[in-house]
């Protein structure tokens, strides 16, 4: 997305803009030589995570544009006010709010404690609600307003709410201040609208979650700060120009571009894009093709049944053949299996110490983590067709417990891979 200038001298404040799609959303302004509110929590480099708002305002400027490195918890109400205050103290006003700052965890409703749940609604929900309003006084005020906020489309089905009630419920709640906005703000020609990305993008929470294996099927984050630029250069004025909730791609490809493979990490892994959440159809019910396809190759294509007679127990005959210590280091780590469907059954895998011990029922000692699987899809996750992280992320794959130690299984997989 070519930039042209249309921004420049304007003042945008973006939460979470210290890294990730925020950071990306800001340096794109930044080259039409646009003011940006870098408004998020790290001042001091976090031991994990990378970049602080004051390298991400070095980054603004060296970009062409002017940063105001500001630290803000979008809970907190002095804080936020506090920043939009110092923006129109040295910018004069605020015509562009961006809410990126967002919380996820994706676990279900019996685990997640109530403390999990709160920050999620109050970063999500209500931090999108709370900038919206402090800034509302100064958009007002403003010949080119906008409101992006990045949440996905409302789309009520039950799939997207069961195998995480309450972030769905978060980030919803930010689709419903924008629905709200969009009607209640547009007599002042604010345009408010919401922007999501078709499939997973590479973040530090998506590399947290995936132990990185997830980069190469994601896209970068410029997909995402390409198509809020298109967003964000239209007149609030037009009748077209609020009230929306873009998709990424979909927006580029409006505005003429077609070549989405310059947005992928690996072009190898284009047809093979982890999709998002939100988006299409029941992740149960998506073709393999539309993640992580390794074997196009079906069973029947083989001239095999789709589920042998007893494959499963058969697998973990293997498992327990194949395991070494090598493994055991590798994994260090415990699970209890529940298998549903056609070989309904519980298995147990702990990697903890010696060459591990595996077999059926009960684990002997309390798992890290507890797994839930069709048996149809457990034997593919174990024989490498579908990783655990998309499974997991596309709702065939419940856990409960330590969710790190369970993505752990991705290198266990790759490790056997040969041997199963």
């Amino acid at each position: 997305m070519i930039n042209t200038g249309k921004l420049a001298g304007k003042t945008i404040l973006i939460t979470g803009a210290s890294r990730g799609i925020g950071k990306a959303i800001a340096l794109k302004a930044a080259k039409d030589g646009a003011n940006i509110v870098v408004a998020a929590k790290t001042a001091e480099p976090h031991k994990i995570l990378p970049g602080t708002i004051y390298t991400a305002a070095e980054e603004i400027e060296k970009c062409g544009g002017k940063a105001l490195p500001c630290v803000v918890d979008v809970r907190d109400e002095a804080q936020v006010q506090s920043a939009v205050e110092q923006a129109v103290k040295k910018f004069g006003g605020i015509d562009i709010v961006v809410n990126n700052a967002s919380a996820i965890n994706l676990i279900g409703t019996e685990e997640l404690t109530m403390k999990k749940y709160d920050l999620m609604q109050d970063i999500n929900t209500r931090g999108t609600f709370l900038v919206s309003k402090l800034c509302i006084p100064y958009l007002k005020k403003s010949s080119h307003a906008h409101i992006l906020t990045l949440s996905p489309p409302l789309d009520m089905k039950s799939y997207w709410f069961a195998p995480h009630v309450g972030y769905t419920i978060s980030k919803f709640g930010m689709s419903m201040c924008v629905l709200g906005f969009h009607e209640e703000l547009r007599p002042y020609n604010i345009a408010v609208n919401a922007l999501w990305p078709r499939t997973a993008i590479q973040t530090a929470a998506l590399d947290m979650l995936t132990e990185k294996q997830g980069a190469k099927y994601s896209r970068k984050p410029e997909i995402m700060s390409d198509a809020a630029y298109a967003i964000l250069i239209q007149d609030p004025k037009s009748p077209k120009a609020t009230g929306n909730f873009y998709i990424d791609d979909d927006v580029l490809r409006s505005n003429g571009i077609t070549d989405l493979d310059q947005y992928c990490n690996d072009p190898a892994y284009k047809d093979q894009l982890m999709p998002d959440y939100f988006v299409g159809e029941d992740p149960k019910l998506q073709s393999s093709r539309s993640f992580l396809n390794f074997d196009k190759e079906t069973s029947a294509e083989k001239g095999q049944s789709a589920e042998p007679q007893g494959q499963v127990a058969g697998l973990f005959k293997k498992i327990e053949a194949s395991l070494t210590e090598e493994v055991v280091k590798s994994t260090e780590a415990s699970f209890q299996f529940v298998v549903t469907g056609k070989e309904e059954g519980k298995w147990y895998l702990d990697l903890k110490s010696g060459s591990g011990k595996c077999g059926q029922g009960e684990a002997p000692t309390s798992p890290d983590a507890t797994l839930q699987m069709d048996s149809e899809n457990f034997f593919k996750m174990f024989t490498g067709k579908i990783k655990p992280a998309t499974a997991y992320m596309t709702g065939r794959l419940k856990i409960k417990g330590n969710l790190q130690k369970a993505l752990k299984l991705e290198k266990l997989m790759n490790s056997l891979k040969t041997k199963l």
